[in-house]
């Protein structure tokens, strides 16, 4: 009989996602935040979405946190943390190099790829977060023209 290891403490590590978000959102940029982590619970890298800061539009907040997680040999024992359900950009960042699972802390404000994700073998685990549902929507409220550039919305 082998037995699983128990999953981390997900809502620990959404914390730092949310961390990464609320300071995006005090620069004055979009309030997304991931963190990718080994399965074991080491943080290899954090970030958040910095397309504004930046002027630079392929700065998600899981592309930033891959970034700075460097180089690992394989994905396929890591969990990609987010704020919010990840968009098709970030979703193919997912699959391409195949990081094991997607912990989300909502998708009720955007749903991206997260199913296409869990129907080609991703783990998918969508934490419905009130912070970060109050946050994402309380933003895009105030933000409709910026939100819908950042999602390819015309």
């Amino acid at each position: 009989m082998s037995t699983q290891a128990p999953d981390p403490d997900f809502r620990a590590m959404l914390r730092t996602a949310i961390d990464e978000a609320r300071a995006g959102l005090a620069e004055g940029g979009i309030p997304i935040g991931a963190a990718l982590y080994r399965a074991d619970g080491t943080l290899l890298g954090r970030g958040r979405n910095r397309r504004v800061q930046d002027d630079d539009p392929s700065v998600h907040g899981e592309t930033d946190a891959f970034r700075k997680a460097g180089r690992q040999r394989s994905y396929r024992d890591t969990i990609m943390v987010t704020t919010l359900s990840p968009c098709w950009y970030c979703s193919g960042l997912v699959r391409q190099f195949g990081i094991g699972t997607v912990v989300m802390g909502e998708s009720v404000n955007f749903s991206g790829g997260h199913e296409w994700l869990r129907a080609n073998g991703v783990r998918v685990v969508d934490l419905a977060d009130p912070e970060c549902i109050s946050m994402m929507g309380d933003w895009i409220s105030a933000n409709p023209l910026l939100w819908n550039e950042d999602i390819g919305v015309d």
